[in-house]
């Protein structure tokens, strides 16, 4: 190498200037978080999604609704179904039987005695 190379001063690396970067940055954050950013963007698509598919069900219960009502209207067999079933109700000729639920009953006194026992207490004074 010659003196004049080695004298020669190295080239400075190229700095980006900071202004362009700082406004590159900025937009690139307000592309991501702002108001209409993309992240909004995806999370106002999922709530679309969710608020679609329960939309679909509201319609459905709907749909099943309007089908009872029809039915409450027009068929005789399912609105009597729906009176014996929710209000009890019978025809005239038919018979009800009732059965009594038996009730278990637990005492800390011990087991029942027949009517006609006396219960031994203290010993009077006789």
């Amino acid at each position: 190498m010659t003196q004049a190379e080695t004298d020669s001063p190295k080239p400075l690396p190229r700095r980006l200037p900071i202004v362009p970067v700082l406004l590159a940055l900025l937009l690139l954050g307000f592309a991501l978080f702002g108001d209409r950013g993309i992240l909004r963007a995806l999370q106002a698509g999922r709530q679309k999604a969710a608020l679609q598919e329960e939309v679909r069900q509201l319609e459905a219960v709907n749909a099943e609704l309007r089908r009872e009502i029809e039915s409450l209207r027009n068929d005789r067999r399912y609105l009597e179904a729906i009176a014996r079933k929710e209000l009890g109700m019978v025809k005239d000729d038919e018979l009800v039987y009732q059965f009594r639920s038996v009730q278990k009953t637990t005492t800390t006194a011990g087991p029942a005695r027949p009517s006609g026992e006396k219960e031994a207490g203290p010993a009077s004074g006789q």
